[in-house]
């Protein structure tokens, strides 16, 4: 293999304004496990993904390039380099380690300690496969940089790209990075997590028939900021294989979000073969991996299914059994979505400071006009409303501006009281004069409008009617309908068919929970309400109002007309 003459980028070159590698410097002595998204993977999981990439021992990996973009403690590194010595053994090499393997490995760490500690720890396990302590360290220095990957500049292409990529929010990265970061990645959009960009930069830099194989969160498959990144795959990539690994071990560390491991391919799409929450065991992972990878799967039971077209441009991957998808699929080609009909979705009020903005109703100390009693989670836990007496502060004016505190002596007196801490929010910072805003625009006429509250977060469904009285916090979504009548809307939420759309669009978290959000509820496919049959409308009203599960679910079969092989599909024959 012929040997580049390249450096991955180090903290300090010119490939980033000043300010960003400022940033960059910042970021790299940060001690904060967490801010860094640092998650440790298991060795049983590495060596799964590497079995999945092809990254195996009987093949010619010295003659092969890999990156491994963010390696932190070397949970895939260490691995990777026992496999690349053991294959070039097997081939019984005619030069030197250096000669043949300097270029079989790029990989990148950010933080200054964890790249000095994996640094040492490469060098000793170079010198323990029996290479010289000099031939330790001058392929070490090879192999390894310091810096950030992103922005790092990178020779040639890559056959395997490997790895767990930082997960950190946008508010925690640095300003001028992040603004540097959108100029040079088409799939940062609207609040894409870091991870989004490691993708689109590993996949671009993939030979012909190359292989990325990473673990990282599932949201991008599903949430509105992973489109631009699934348009890219569907377009340029095939997305080979798909592991849910919720409720597994995989890390060192407990994580809250959905894992998954995808194993994407340069090469035109295909078909993708999906598993399940394996057990996290050596010898269970080399099977599934053998079995992912076989030219056929076996026409009996098998943990493996395969699907046809689980990308299709930006739309959310469908990775549900194929009989559910042919139902999704149905549903949406026959009904409107849910704000077609005369619907809205939306979410309570974030104030930025809840503390100030909020308390218990009658010790709010203002104008009665500048106060409306509050809904949080905590009130719709039974299933039912039951205040519990908070109230928030409004600061708008009917006109939609804030109201003039001159005008309200005892919202001032309030509000100043408490400025210190309602002036250090970003918005109030933003904009000075308006330091006394809530993040939301708040409108009392919501309260007054009868809604279906829903929490974020739920294992189940959580619908609750609420009759009008009440404004929602941020912590939950509403729907309000001019056309619909709410407590038969409420069935349809309620029911299997709702649940199979939050199962097939929403993300999940640990535990198996499910994310109702607002974009998901969008999702969600109803007819008309003047299609729907008198009898229907008042079966679907008691239904809801019992709370009865069983019967909303009859209810509303009957409201799509559901078969009886699609009511299995959904646990039930609504009989």
């Amino acid at each position: 293999m012929q040997s580049t003459q390249m450096t991955l980028g180090l903290t300090s070159p010119a490939y980033a304004p000043q300010e960003a590698q400022a940033a960059i410097e910042q970021l790299a002595l940060n001690a904060e496990v967490d801010s860094r998204g640092a998650v440790f993977t298991r060795r049983e999981v590495a060596d799964f993904i590497l079995d999945l990439a092809g990254y195996t021992a009987d093949q010619p990996l010295y003659e092969k390039r890999l990156l491994e973009p963010s390696f932190g403690a070397g949970d895939f590194l260490l691995p990777i380099i026992e496999r690349l010595l053991s294959a070039w053994r097997a081939a019984r090499p005619k030069g030197t380690a250096f000669e043949e393997l300097d270029d079989a490995i790029r990989a990148v760490e950010l933080h200054h300690d964890t790249f000095h500690n994996t640094h040492a720890a490469v060098v000793e396990l170079l010198k323990r496969e029996g290479l010289t302590a000099n031939t330790a360290q001058a392929l070490t220095d090879r192999w390894l940089s310091q810096g950030d990957f992103l922005l790092a500049p990178l020779d040639g292409e890559f056959e395997f790209v490997v790895g767990n990529p930082p997960y950190v929010r946008q508010e925690l990265i640095p300003a001028p990075l992040l603004a540097e970061y959108r100029t040079r990645f088409e799939t940062i959009y609207d609040r894409a997590d870091i991870y989004i960009p490691f993708i689109e930069r590993s996949l671009k830099i993939l030979s012909d028939g190359g292989m990325l194989g990473f673990i990282c969160a599932d949201r991008w498959m599903k949430n509105r900021y992973g489109g631009p990144l699934r348009n890219l795959v569907s377009e340029r990539f095939h997305l080979k294989v798909y592991v849910d690994m919720v409720d597994t071990p995989a890390f060192h560390s407990d994580v809250i979000a959905y894992p998954a491991i995808t194993i994407i391919s340069r090469e035109s799409p295909g078909t993708t073969r999906i598993a399940h929450r394996p057990t996290i065991d050596q010898a269970t992972l080399a099977t599934l991996a053998d079995l992912l990878r076989s030219p056929t799967l076996p026409k009996e039971s098998s943990p493996v299914r395969e699907l046809a077209r689980v990308t299709n441009g930006a739309e959310p991957w469908l990775l549900e059994s194929s009989d559910q998808m042919a139902l999704i699929r149905r549903l949406e080609g026959c009904f409107p979505a849910l704000e077609e009909v005369g619907c809205k979705v939306g979410i309570g009020v974030a104030t930025g400071a809840d503390k100030a903005f909020i308390d218990d109703f009658e010790a709010l100390d203002v104008e009665p006009d500048r106060k409306l009693p509050l809904v949080k989670t905590n009130d719709i836990m039974s299933g039912d409303v039951k205040w519990r007496g908070q109230g928030v502060i409004n600061p708008f004016a009917e006109s939609g501006g804030l109201v003039d505190l001159d005008e309200y002596p005892r919202l001032r007196r309030y509000l100043e009281a408490r400025k210190e801490v309602i002036a250090r929010r970003h918005c109030a910072k933003k904009t000075p004069a308006n330091w006394y805003r809530t993040i939301d625009r708040i409108t009392p006429a919501l309260a007054a409008r009868p809604k279906l509250l829903i929490p974020d977060i739920k294992g189940e469904a959580h619908i609750v009617f609420e009759d009008g009285e009440l404004y929602p916090h941020h912590n939950l979504y509403y729907v309000t309908s001019d056309d619909w009548d709410l407590r038969a809307l409420q069935a349809v939420l309620l029911s299997s068919v709702t649940r199979l759309f939050m199962a097939t669009y929403s993300t999940k978290m640990r535990g198996g929970f499910l994310r109702f959000q607002a974009q998901y509820l969008r999702r969600i496919r109803v007819p008309r309400w003047a299609e729907v049959s008198e009898t229907l409308r008042c079966e679907l009203a008691e239904a809801a109002i019992k709370r009865d599960v069983e019967a909303c679910n009859r209810a509303v079969f009957k409201v799509y007309g559901l078969s009886q092989e699609e009511r299995s599909v959904l646990g039930g024959n609504g009989e």
